[in-house]
């Protein structure tokens, strides 16, 4: 897995806020294993375990539709 602009954002604020993954895990209620996934870049998440991480730091994140062009 390859860390993306996401995963990275999520260490540096755990790190901001003094947290090791386990109290990360501990804090937002989701397992050690999804810390470190998501940490590590895993392309598929479950979006509400990873909005109760975003939560602690006073973010979220939702999904974005993507508009085509090919409409007649």
């Amino acid at each position: 897995m390859e860390q993306t602009v996401f995963s990275r954002y999520v260490k540096s604020m755990r790190k901001q806020y003094h947290l090791t993954q386990v109290e990360l895990s501990e804090k937002s209620g989701v397992g050690l294993r999804f810390v470190r996934e998501l940490e590590q870049g895993k392309q598929t998440l479950r979006l509400d375990k990873v909005n109760q991480i975003l939560n602690l730091f006073g973010s979220e994140a939702g999904v974005v539709r993507q508009i085509k062009n090919d409409m007649p």
